[in-house]
This record gives C-alpha cells, sequence and structure tokens, in this order.
C-alpha cells in the first residue's frame, strides 16, 4: 500500500507465541500449516529442547508452510508473516519488536521458557498478546496465558483429546485461561477471525458510539447487571464494546445485537463476559519510584502527623485484583516502621475487588517466581518464603491485609482511612462515574488522608478536594476544610442513595431568541390549544398529571374532596369504556381506539372518538398514559344514526350493555387477582422448601460440627497423654543426670544457661534463677579463666575441647567441651561435663613419688 510508513513499524505486528514440548511437532506442524501467509501474524514457536543438541526444528517447520522460518537471534526484528523458534539451551522474550535471547536462569529440569515467552507477551503487547499452548508434558505456558489473559489478550489450548500429551493443555483449560478450545489445525482460523472482528484499541477513535445511543450495548449491561448486580452503564464504553467484541468473536457472532440475544440464553457466558470486564493487571511495586516517594516521604510524614496514643492506621486497596499492590503496601510499611519507630504503629489494609477468583488468588498469597524481576532480593528473602514453583507471602505480612469482594460503586465505601490507593481502576470509569468516585474517596479519608491513584490517573476538576504532594507520582493529599460542591453531592456519591444514574445536562448559555423563532413558538400555542383535540396525561395510578384543551366536556371534577383520578372525573357514557381500555393499552405497545361513545352534553348527545396510548419505552413519559378525546361532526353523527337507527338499543338496553361490560371487567379482575394469588402462593411453597432445605443443611452442619468436637477431643486426649509421656520421659531423665555424678550444664547459642544437675551446681553456684543467664556471669571454684572463650570457640568451630582444671579446694575436673546437636542434626548450643578426677590426680601424685628414687 501507498502512503508514509508508520511511525512504529514493528508495534503493529501482530504477534503469536506458539508453546510446545513432549509430541508438540505434529500438532505444530498441523497448526503453522493452516495458517494464511499473508495473516499479518508473526508466530515465535518455543520448544522444550535438549540444550546438547543442534534444532533442526526450523528445518523440520519450513515443511509444512510457506512462511519463512528463522531461528531466533539477539535483537532480531520481528516481522509479519514469518516463524521464529526458539534456539536449544536459551529463554526467548520479546520487547519493543524484537527478539532478545538470554541464558536460562534455572538449572536444565526446571526450566519454563514458553511461560517466560507469554510473561513478555503480556508485558509488551497487552491486549494485542496472543498465545497458544499445544501437546506437552508438565504445567509450563499455563502462568503465562494467565498473564495475557490478565491483560486483555487472547489464549487459545490444543483440545487434551487430539494432544499426544496432554498435560500442558489440560493444566491450561482448568487454571480457567483458556479463550479457545480445539485441535491444532483448527486453531489457527478461529484465532485470525478474532483478530480480524476485534478492532485494534489503538484504533478506536471518538466516533465510537456511546453506550446512550447503542441499544445493544445497552442490553448486554442490563443483562449483566441481573446475572451478577454488578452496574457496568458508567464504564467506558469503548472499553465494554471491545470486551463484548472479544466474546463475539470467539463464538463467531459478528452482530452486538445477536450476541445480546445468546447472552439471555447462556447464562455460563454472563460469567465468562464479567471476568473479561474485570481486568487484572498488575504486579507488585508497579512504578517503583511512586513506591519509593510513598516510602521515603509520604508515609513518614503520615506517621509523624498521628496523634499521641493513636498508632493504629488503615488503608484501603480499592481494584486489589490478586494481591500484589496490597501485599506492596504491607512490606513497604513495614520497612518504614522498623526503619524509625519499631513497633510502635500498625496497619490494617482493607483490599478489594469485583473478581471472587482474584480475591481468592489473593488469599492464598502463592505467586510465581516470575516476581522476583519485580521484588528486590532483601524484600523475597524477608517477607516470602520460597518453595520449588512458587514463593509464598509470610504470615506477618498476610495478617495485615484483610481482603473482601466489594463493588465500590454499590457497596457503602471503608471509612476513617489514613491511605486509598486506587491505582488504575479510574481509566475504566466513564466521566459520570469518576465524578461519583472521588468525592467518595475524600469522604472515605480522614482529615491529613492520602490518595495514591494510578500514572494514567489524575483528580481532575477535584482539585479542591486533593491538593498534590507530588502530582507527577499521582500521590494527593485530601483537603479537611474543601467544599464538596453542595449538600447533595456526596448523596449522590453513593449509589444506593442516588436517584436516576443519568448524568443532568449541562444548560447552554442563554442567547437573545430570534424573531422568527418567537413567531414559530407563538403559532405552536396557539395551535396546541385552539385546533389540537383534547387530550390528558395520567400517570400509572390513573391520577391526572397532564391536561392539553379544553376537556371540560369529557371530564367533571367529582363534588367533596379534590379528586384527579380519571374514574372519578369521567363524564358518565366514558367511564366504563376507558376502563376497559386502559387494561388494554397497558398490556400493549399500539394504541387502542374506542369509536362513536355516546356523551350526554348540555345541548344534547355528543359522540366522541376516543384515543388510549400507553407509554412503555420513552424516559420523560415511561409508565404514562395519553388519553386524546376528538369530537365527531353532527353530520357524521347523524349518518352513523341513520345507518344504525334500526339496530339503535333503548336506553334500558345500553344501560344493562354497560352494566355487562363493568361485570366482564370485575370478572377480568378478579380472574387476574387468583392468577396472582396462586403465583403468590407457589413462591412462598417454594420460599418454604428452600428454608425446609436450608434447615436440614443446618442440622447436618450441626452434626458435622459436633462430630468435629468428637475428633478435637480426641486429639485433645492423645495430646494430653503425649504430655504425660513427656513429662515422665523429663522426669527420667533428670533422674539419669542426677544419678551418675557427672556435672553437666547445658548452654544455649548465646551461651546462656538452659539446664544444669545438681552435681554441677556445687561448681557452678548455680540456682533456679539462673535458667537463662549467660555463662560469663556466674562464678566458680574452677581455675578456669578461658572456660567462656573456649565454649565460644567450640560453638564456632564445632570441634570438641577438653582440659584438667583445678578447683579452689584442691579437687581436679576433667573439663569437656561439646557441640549441643538436636536430633534435626541442628547445633543449638554446647554441652559442658565435669568429670571428678581428684582420686586419680592422688594416685597418679603417689605413683610418681614411688618411682622417684
Amino acid at each position: 500500500m501507498g502512503g508514509s510508513p508508520l511511525p512504529n513499524p514493528p508495534a503493529a505486528t501482530r504477534i503469536m507465541g506458539i508453546g510446545a514440548s513432549a509430541g508438540g511437532l505434529v500438532a505444530l506442524e498441523q497448526f503453522l500449516q493452516e495458517i494464511p501467509p499473508d495473516s499479518g501474524v508473526a508466530c515465535v514457536v518455543v520448544q522444550h529442547l535438549d540444550p546438547t543438541q543442534k534444532a533442526l526444528l526450523p528445518e523440520l517447520l519450513q515443511r509444512v508452510t510457506v512462511m519463512p522460518v528463522h531461528a531466533a537471534e539477539q535483537d532480531m526484528r520481528i516481522q509479519p508473516n514469518r516463524v521464529y523458534v526458539i534456539p536449544p539451551n536459551t529463554e526467548l522474550t520479546v520487547g519493543d519488536g524484537m527478539l532478545h535471547l538470554a541464558a536460562p536462569a534455572e538449572p536444565r529440569g526446571m526450566r519454563l521458557p514458553i511461560n517466560v515467552l507469554f510473561s513478555s507477551l503480556a508485558s509488551g503487547q497487552g491486549e494485542r498478546a496472543i498465545g497458544v499452548v499445544l501437546s506437552g508434558m508438565g504445567s509450563d505456558g499455563t502462568l503465562g496465558l494467565q498473564a495475557i489473559k490478565g491483560v486483555g489478550g487472547l489464549t487459545a489450548v490444543q483440545n487434551p483429546e487430539s494432544a499426544q500429551f496432554d498435560s500442558m493443555p489440560r493444566s491450561a483449560i482448568e487454571a480457567g485461561c483458556a479463550d479457545i478450545v480445539g485441535p491444532p489445525g483448527e486453531l489457527p482460523s478461529r484465532i485470525l477471525a478474532v483478530v480480524a472482528q476485534v478492532p485494534d484499541s489503538r484504533d478506536v477513535t471518538a466516533e465510537t458510539p456511546s453506550l446512550a445511543t447503542s441499544s445493544p450495548l445497552q442490553r448486554i449491561v442490563a443483562l449483566l447487571q441481573r446475572r451478577t448486580r454488578h452496574d457496568f452503564s458508567l464504564y467506558k464504553p469503548s472499553t465494554l464494546r471491545r470486551r463484548a467484541e472479544r466474546r463475539m468473536a470467539i463464538h463467531g457472532i459478528s452482530a452486538l445485537e445477536e450476541y445480546a440475544e445468546f447472552l439471555e440464553h447462556n447464562a455460563q457466558e454472563g460469567d465468562l463476559l464479567f471476568k473479561e470486564l474485570l481486568i487484572g493487571v498488575t504486579r507488585f511495586f508497579r512504578d517503583p519510584e511512586a513506591w519509593e516517594h510513598l516510602a521515603e516521604v509520604v508515609l513518614p510524614e503520615l506517621l509523624a502527623r498521628r496523634k499521641e496514643g493513636d498508632h493504629r492506621l488503615r488503608a484501603w486497596v480499592i481494584g486489589c485484583s490478586t494481591g500484589e499492590e496490597a501485599y506492596s503496601l504491607a512490606m513497604v510499611f513495614s520497612e518504614v516502621v522498623e526503619r524509625s519507630q519499631p513497633h510502635a504503629f500498625t496497619l490494617q489494609i482493607f483490599a478489594s475487588d469485583l473478581s471472587p477468583d482474584a480475591i481468592a488468588v489473593a488469599r492464598r498469597g502463592q505467586y510465581p517466581l516470575s516476581i522476583r524481576d519485580d521484588v528486590s532480593p532483601p524484600r523475597l528473602a524477608r517477607f516470602f518464603s520460597t518453595h520449588e514453583d512458587h514463593y509464598q507471602i509470610n504470615q506477618d505480612i498476610r495478617d495485615m491485609v484483610l481482603f473482601a469482594q466489594h463493588d465500590v460503586v454499590l457497596d457503602p465505601p471503608f471509612t476513617k482511612l489514613d491511605l486509598v490507593v486506587c491505582r488504575n481502576l479510574l481509566i475504566y470509569f466513564g466521566p459520570v462515574l469518576q465524578r461519583r468516585v472521588l468525592p467518595l474517596l475524600h469522604y472515605s479519608l480522614r482529615p491529613g488522608g492520602v490518595l495514591f491513584l494510578g500514572n494514567s490517573e489524575t483528580v481532575g476538576r477535584f482539585s479542591h478536594l486533593f491538593t498534590p504532594i507530588e502530582s507527577r507520582l499521582r500521590l494527593y493529599l485530601r483537603q479537611d476544610h474543601a467544599s464538596r460542591g453542595g449538600p447533595d453531592s456526596l448523596l449522590k456519591s453513593f449509589p444506593p442513595l442516588s436517584g436516576p444514574t443519568k448524568e443532568h445536562a449541562v444548560s447552554p448559555p442563554e442567547v437573545p431568541a430570534r424573531p422568527t423563532d418567537v413567531l414559530q413558538v407563538a403559532a405552536d400555542q396557539v395551535l396546541l390549544q385552539v385546533y389540537a383535540p383534547a387530550a390528558v396525561v395520567l400517570n400509572g395510578d390513573g391520577d391526572i398529571v397532564y391536561i392539553s384543551g379544553r376537556t371540560g366536556k369529557y371530564l367533571e371534577p367529582a363534588a367533596g374532596k379534590a379528586n384527579w383520578n380519571i374514574f372519578a372525573m369521567a363524564r358518565e357514557g366514558l367511564r366504563a369504556p376507558l376502563a376497559g381500555a386502559l387494561r388494554k393499552a397497558a398490556t400493549q405497545n399500539d394504541p387502542v381506539h374506542l369509536h362513536s361513545l355516546e356523551l350526554s352534553t348540555p345541548s344534547g348527545v355528543q359522540r366522541v372518538d376516543v384515543t388510549v396510548q400507553a407509554f412503555h419505552e420513552a424516559p420523560p413519559l415511561r409508565g404514562m398514559t395519553m388519553i386524546v378525546f376528538r369530537d365527531l361532526a353532527p353530520g357524521t353523527a347523524g349518518r352513523g344514526r341513520h345507518r344504525l337507527k334500526d339496530a339503535e338499543p333503548s336506553p334500558d338496553v345500553a344501560e344493562l350493555q354497560q352494566y355487562r361490560a363493568e361485570i366482564e371487567s370485575l370478572r377480568e379482575e378478579a380472574r387476574a387477582s387468583r392468577e396472582e394469588s396462586q403465583s403468590a402462593n407457589e413462591e412462598l411453597q417454594s420460599a418454604n422448601e428452600e428454608l425446609q432445605s436450608t434447615n436440614e443443611e443446618l442440622n447436618s452442619s450441626k452434626e458435622e460440627m459436633q462430630s468435629m468436637n468428637e475428633e478435637l477431643q480426641t486429639i485433645n486426649a492423645e495430646l494430653q497423654a503425649k504430655l504425660d509421656a513427656l513429662a515422665l520421659a523429663q522426669s527420667d531423665m533428670q533422674n539419669v543426670l542426677n544419678s551418675i555424678e557427672i556435672a553437666i550444664l547445658f548452654l544455649d547459642q548465646n551461651l546462656n544457661v538452659r539446664r544444669y544437675t545438681d552435681r554441677a551446681s556445687s561448681i557452678v553456684r548455680l540456682r533456679e534463677s539462673d535458667i537463662g543467664r549467660p555463662l560469663s556471669d556466674l562464678t566458680t571454684s574452677l581455675q578456669y579463666p578461658d572456660l567462656h572463650d573456649d565454649a565460644r570457640d567450640t560453638l564456632r568451630t564445632l570441634a570438641s575441647s577438653e582440659k584438667q582444671i583445678t578447683t579452689d579446694d584442691g579437687r581436679w575436673f576433667t573439663v569437656r567441651i561439646m557441640p549441643y546437636r538436636r536430633l534435626d542434626n541442628v547445633i543449638d548450643g554446647v554441652v559442658i561435663t565435669l568429670v571428678d578426677i581428684t582420686e586419680t590426680k592422688k594416685l597418679e601424685s603417689a605413683l610418681r613419688q614411688q618411682s622417684t628414687p
């Protein structure tokens, strides 16, 4: 095509990551041979390869596709309609439209190259990323597909039944991250259909129809609200349309009207669309500079402003997704408190999100090994425990966060907060919803509270509610004495208390009316008042709320207290026919016409045509009914009487017909009442059955609790028996130690006294209160000043020490110092034994004297 080139061609190329392992060659061949050579998509293939062998995969794949197949090289530019294959013993990532190779970070057998590629696609491509998992063993690719799905990308998985090895496809499907599932030969056409149908988010222009003017989208939003109770009507229409179109493409539906019909009859699709709209894009310490400023400046100042004795802070993380930002806040706060005033402050974090699945992940606190790219090694070592395939958040950080499913639009907010973190959520809200949420956040914060927004968000026109702390980093301070814009402003921010969600129209500035406008208005008034037929508008109760023209001929105020009900004001001859016409009009969209009704007037009998029209859709008149009266000309009435004079009933017969019509009307009302009563009775019976079922479940739960209580009692008895056995074993050990007449002293790792025998207390002056005292603080009769240093050397080198030491009263002891080794082979202190060798020394001295001449 002609014209100037795009400013960033690589970004325009749609990149499809394909992962396979054992049995993947056949699946790759079937997949690639179905991709048209001019699809505009670049394919990046990652397969588990033997790192010691030369790869033949590019040559093998070139046999089945006309697209050029290349072995990936460092900084190779990605071009459309080409296939790139990972080399052996490397990790392949995508960034800035180029391929990047790196040495594997994990040893052989623990590498997950498919996850690495998919994660880079999610980070670099966002909604444009495509991930495909084919045959293979293990679960490589699942976490990567979750990352792609989290940013709104497209995911496809081979049907496990068609895979030679189904572990990888089955893992991805069970994790709920597969948009398309099918045989490898069918996947390309379905993927390309989605790519062709869903518009690129960068191409969405200002001409995108709004929700108010898109009735199919309105219907979809209404169906979602009925299914999930969550109202998306005030979200950005472009986001709603884009997400709906992705689901349409997956099902092969071309029009929004068809998709709305499909959604209405498919409850599971409603759940899938709801999950699609919950855009869970998050990671630990997103925008590190902002978090650093929060830790270095904002939180210390927030702590410094606390009143004396008020050491408990509260924070709310809105749209927490899988919990990364909530835990990031907990980690930063722990570091700040430890650095400034250890243990002086506590923080309770409320983290909320619409998605129950995301909340469940956040509560588990388990994250993939890839988070080491976002979390520094010191934080990983301090706040996480490392497992084979994931990191687990430590319990002290987990206890700081309370996760809850919560809708910031519908549910009451958390209050008395010191910090609100609402990052990259407002960008998905329409202007009306943003103007409702920001005053709500101001209300939720305490005086001096802090608001932390995402880097694409601002407080907009609510600068009178929040003043910037660091506007570039989207940190704001609550204005304590700000006006919220009127007494009703906060009320409108609470959805349960507000009125209609439509935004009030902004009145245009007044301009002088032109003469032609005045003339038109005057002419319209004359036409309405003089020539238009008389009409009234009724509300749902039959009360008149508007009158047009002269209606005195047809309506007459009843005597007594003023009553504007149509049945009280209608003149004789109109009352019964109007009652039937109003009931009929309420059940249909077409108007009801009554012809040639006779009405008695002072000048004689007047024949009238009456039209009754109920309004079901037009917002200003929804629920209203209009009645229009038209007089028939006397000539017309005369001709009518001439034609019907032989059939005209007498006054008695006419009155009888009127009574019969009223009786029939009453019968219809009674029949409708019986049907409503029967329906109510069935609902009550259903509710009764549900209550009985609930009662049975409660009884079952009670029995389970009783059974659990019995099990706990059994366990308690077993533990008590073990405690008794342990106490007996301790008594036995104490008696053994005392009976061997050897002085033994047990010290912990800090060389504090842990336990000693009675014999030791006669050499080293010890009492019960000395348990826990350092060895250096004790006095002893041993002439052994290096005892403390030798014990420390033994603890450091794990080498035993043995010396013969005399005492102040002339006795001799062999002092042996050994490491204290637990059953689990952990060194936990030292043991000092003192064996009395006084008699041996005396005998040795005597023998030495006898041998001396």
